[in-house]
């Protein structure tokens, strides 16, 4: 396998990667320097939609552009018109509270979270976000509360399992999925971390149906087979501040992996600075699962 830098203009909390198949973009988000991103491989061109409050996750929009959850909204983004077009909110009793990770399910249904604020940053507040789904109808229901901070979601290739991490319960989890209805029933763990060098972070998984993790803090990303809990490979990079992934590429066949520069010392950005940077693995010898857009 390769590891090269994709995007080596470092963001602040760079996060969220999302392959958009239509367009062969990128799409990712800042949540520091809130913008949305839309990267192009080829030519290296990169639209920047600046946003006013943080961003946690993009996903493409069937019917064209994107859909964000930011802040405690969901909002659509036209990049043509550059307007920002609030769809739902949500943590009405909590309005401090703000997004962070999401994707679509394969109905189209956009699943997303939340947690505290600031907790991503080194403030923890245990407990207070929530997991949401915004329906195509575009309403939206809570499908968890007394999550700490909501982050990685992949479904099996068949759809009959829904996999997630909280993070700060140092595992993934798994629900049995009714893609029929959008409904995770049966939560149990599937894989646990070693809270003292590792916090799992955002994920995506392969068309064989095993999970990529991104560890925040060890600076790797893991290839596990949620079946048996075993570790497949690890891909080290040059900075231990990795956040999330996504597979891209025409053929689904490159890693994209996003990384973070925040809580870090002078002296930390100095070793590693090529924190923040977007990274490609590429020679890995599977492909991904396509990452799905929302239908509303």
């Amino acid at each position: 396998m390769s590891v090269t830098v994709a995007i080596a203009e470092p963001g602040q909390h760079t996060e969220g990667p999302h392959w958009d198949h239509r367009t062969n973009t990128l799409l990712y988000v800042d949540l520091l320097d809130p913008c949305v991103c839309r990267w192009d491989p080829v030519t290296g061109e990169r639209d920047t939609f600046k946003m006013a409050c943080s961003p946690g996750c993009v996903v493409p929009r069937e019917s064209g552009g994107a859909v964000v959850a930011a802040g405690t909204r969901f909002a659509s983004i036209d990049f043509r018109t550059r307007r920002l077009t609030t769809l739902a909110e949500v943590n009405h009793d909590k309005p401090t509270n703000i997004f962070n990770d999401g994707k679509c399910d394969a109905a189209g249904r956009f699943w997303s979270g939340t947690m505290g604020k600031d907790s991503a940053f080194g403030k923890f507040e245990f407990g207070a976000g929530s997991l949401f789904c915004l329906h195509t109808d575009r309403t939206v229901k809570k499908a968890l509360g007394g999550v700490s901070i909501s982050n990685g979601l992949a479904w099996s290739p068949d759809n009959s399992v829904m996999y997630y991490i909280d993070s700060l319960q140092f595992s993934v989890d798994a629900f049995d999925y009714d893609l029929s209805t959008g409904t995770p029933t049966n939560r149990r763990k599937v894989l646990t971390f070693d809270p003292a060098t590792s916090v799992p972070d955002g994920m995506t998984i392969d068309t064989d149906g095993n999970l990529w993790i991104a560890l925040l803090n060890s600076g790797q990303v893991v290839q596990v087979d949620p079946n048996t809990g075993t570790q497949l490979r690890a891909v080290k990079f040059p900075t231990d501040r990795v956040t999330s992934c996504c597979f891209g590429g025409p053929d689904l066949d490159v890693l994209y992996v996003t990384s973070t520069r925040v809580n870090m010392s002078a002296e930390q950005t100095l070793q590693q600075p090529l924190s923040g940077c977007v990274f490609q693995v590429t020679e890995l010898g599977v492909r991904g699962s396509p990452g799905m857009d929302f239908r509303g």
